[in-house]
């Protein structure tokens, strides 16, 4: 038995076409119910341990424990949503999750993943928002229950889900291999009649397969390239993905292709496709994501160069999508099953309409989704979804591994929470009482507005709750540097603010904060230490001890004003003087040139002169212009650069 798994595993099984020994033997197991969301059940279920132990060598993910048939495999399972989320919980200290798991977990997520099959430059061009991804989305939704107090654990299904609420795989036993070796068949691939006849379903699975037929030239119309109806009279299928400006639809005949040699090989290799196509166009918003429509639809119209190049494009993509399926009328209506994804209701009106002469129609019994995660729409990708859907998968359970590991598991998340809950009793901060709340309250209200520089608003807070104007702030250890208003009003430089607290408030300027300090230490500019020596001499030397405060000898507010006055004299004078000298230097000299290196960046010291040039330009052309009018300005800029770049690459 060994012997013939390892047969079987060497080489991809394909549904519609089994060997006789595996065809012949077929049973349902047992324990699989129809309407039961795990698959496998969790009694069944390999471990993430057993799966590692179980794999080994180049083409193997020990993360995961799969084993991959060749090396192609195995990097698409490295972009996989499956990987990324294992990697994520191990980040966390969770446990990875099996492939059956996560598509458990995706079940009712309606996303799709920005491809792997492309450049970093096309993802960018194309601008399809990473962050809408399936892995992402599910995380989100984790977070959320998480949030809200969820106690039930992540993996466990829910018991309301939309759909039919069944497994997307179907699984079978056989004599042929070891015990407890499953084979799994997705059920999308059976029609919606032969699901209703589960008690016949391996009856429907012998009448399935299909003989291997030798490779044949596709005949085509000469006129439009699409496949003679004699091409595709035998068995097919529709397979179609469009999002985020790119489109992709395959033609595939199930008939499995006759090879000289039973050699292993990837089942892409022995697949016909009967008419194949794939669009791109620039519809979605450089690094913002979304289509335009979309944009349009929220906001309002967008007037730019890039906006009207977004929705002739959208508008191209529909049409050139309508006309190719109106081409392959003829093949899609033969189909025995049309797989689709579309997301959003742009790409869904895109291919179910309603529009003249419509081919695909949503209440079609043969329509249904991809049961599990895909990337950019692209050829790879629908030729990888075909092999996914059609190859049957082969799993072993080790039951007595699974039985261990469950009660270690138990065992560990009932000291796991143990400890949380002794941590917690420990670690618990003590309710604060009713007065402490309230000095709490005080300290943000006053705080914020001493920061907001409302002298009046402060004054009248500090009087209609009659509070000190050295009133201190809560907690003490967090405010030991300005613990009153007084001091945090001279820390912020606000020199009215301390003119106000002085002379209007009474604040005492001989309190020390935390680090020894009065408030007129804490002045930054001269303007703030100015109104301490003015609020001296309004108020007298006998209010308070002056030297006890630290602040010298005092200041009539003439006199500070003439200060300033004169220092503002001699800061335009200096400046004048500035200007005037170097525009002498530039009548002389010319624009000031930065040394440039030797060789190819010899011009690189001009340039950055230049760029500083333009760009005082624009500052000059902005200023004295409100916000609207400085953002309607950005906008006119960029749609000018839009239009010269159109224009060079016409």
């Amino acid at each position: 038995m060994d012997q013939r798994k390892d047969e079987v595993t060497r080489r991809p099984l394909y549904v519609y076409d089994l060997p006789a020994d595996i065809l012949s033997t077929l049973t349902p197991k047992e324990d699989a119910e129809p309407e039961q969301e795990s698959i496998p059940p969790p009694t069944d279920t390999p471990t993430t341990e057993e799966r590692a132990e179980s794999v080994a060598g180049s083409n193997a993910c020990s993360l995961c424990g799969m084993k991959f048939h060749t090396v192609e495999d195995q990097r698409g399972h490295v972009r996989s949503d499956l990987h990324g989320y294992n990697l994520k919980q191990r980040i966390r200290g969770a446990k990875p999750v099996s492939e059956n798991d996560f598509e458990k977990l995706v079940g009712d997520l309606n996303e799709s993943l920005s491809g792997s099959d492309s450049s970093d430059s096309e993802d960018d061009e194309a601008g399809e928002p990473r962050k809408e991804t399936t892995l992402s989305a599910l995380l989100k939704k984790q977070a959320a229950i998480s949030s809200q107090g969820n106690e039930e654990d992540e993996f466990t299904p829910k018991k309301k889900k939309r759909g039919s609420g069944k497994a997307p795989l179907l699984w079978f036993t056989t004599p042929t291999l070891p015990e407890n070796t499953y084979l799994g068949i997705y059920r999308a691939i059976f029609t919606n009649t032969e699901q209703g006849k589960e008690a016949s379903i391996l009856d429907i699975i012998q009448k399935k397969q299909l003989t291997p037929k030798p490779q044949q030239k596709i005949a085509t119309d000469s006129s439009n390239g699409v496949p003679l109806p004699e091409t595709y009279s035998g068995p097919h299928i529709f397979l179609c993905m469009i999002g985020g400006g790119h489109f992709a639809a395959m033609i595939v005949s199930l008939t499995p292709r006759q090879t000289k040699s039973s050699a292993s090989g990837p089942l892409s290799r022995e697949a016909t496709v009967l008419a194949h196509k794939t669009f791109h166009r620039y519809t979605t918003r450089r690094k913002q994501g979304g289509a335009q429509s979309a944009n349009d639809s929220a906001k309002g119209a967008a007037h730019s160069a890039g906006s009207s190049l977004r929705r002739y494009n959208e508008q191209a993509l529909t049409d050139e999508v309508r006309l190719l399926l109106q081409e392959w009328k003829g093949m899609i209506d033969t189909s025995e099953l049309i797989f689709i994804r579309a997301t959003g209701n742009t790409n869904r009106r895109t291919l179910f309409g309603p529009y003249d002469s419509q081919v695909l129609r949503q209440n079609d019994p043969r329509i249904r989704g991809f049961p599990f995660s895909t990337r950019r729409a692209t050829q790879n990708e629908l030729m990888r979804s075909f092999v996914e859907l059609t190859r049957v998968k082969v799993i072993s359970v080790d039951l007595e591994a699974i039985a261990a590991a469950q009660l270690a598991a138990s065992e560990s998340a009932k000291e796991s929470a143990a400890q949380k809950a002794a941590k917690q009793s420990t670690t618990a901060a003590p309710k604060r009482s009713e007065e402490e709340e309230t000095a709490l309250l005080h300290t943000s209200q006053i705080q914020a507005l001493i920061r907001r520089s409302k002298l009046p608003a402060l004054l009248s807070y500090l009087k209609s709750n009659s509070l000190s104007p050295n009133f201190l702030f809560q907690p003490h250890e967090q405010n030991h540097h300005a613990p009153d208003p007084l001091h945090l009003s001279a820390s912020q430089n606000s020199a009215p603010l301390v003119t106000g607290l002085l002379v209007k408030g009474g604040a005492d300027p001989t309190v020390l904060n935390g680090d020894g300090k009065t408030a007129f230490e804490l002045a930054g500019d001269r303007a703030t230490r100015d109104a301490f020596r003015v609020s001296r001499s309004e108020l007298g030397e006998s209010a308070w001890d002056w030297e006890a405060a630290r602040i010298p000898a005092a200041l009539s507010k003439l006199e500070a004003d003439a200060r300033a006055a004169t220092e503002r004299k001699e800061e335009a004078a200096k400046e004048t003087e500035r200007r005037k000298a170097e525009t002498e230097r530039l009548k002389e000299e010319g624009p000031k040139v930065v040394d440039a290196p030797i060789g190819k960046g010899q011009g690189r010291g001009r340039m950055i002169a230049l760029a500083k040039t333009a760009q005082e330009k624009r500052e000059e052309e902005a200023r004295g212009l409100t916000p609207e009018q400085r953002m309607r300005l950005e906008r006119e800029r960029r749609a000018r650069a839009a239009e010269e770049r159109m224009k060079g690459r016409g």
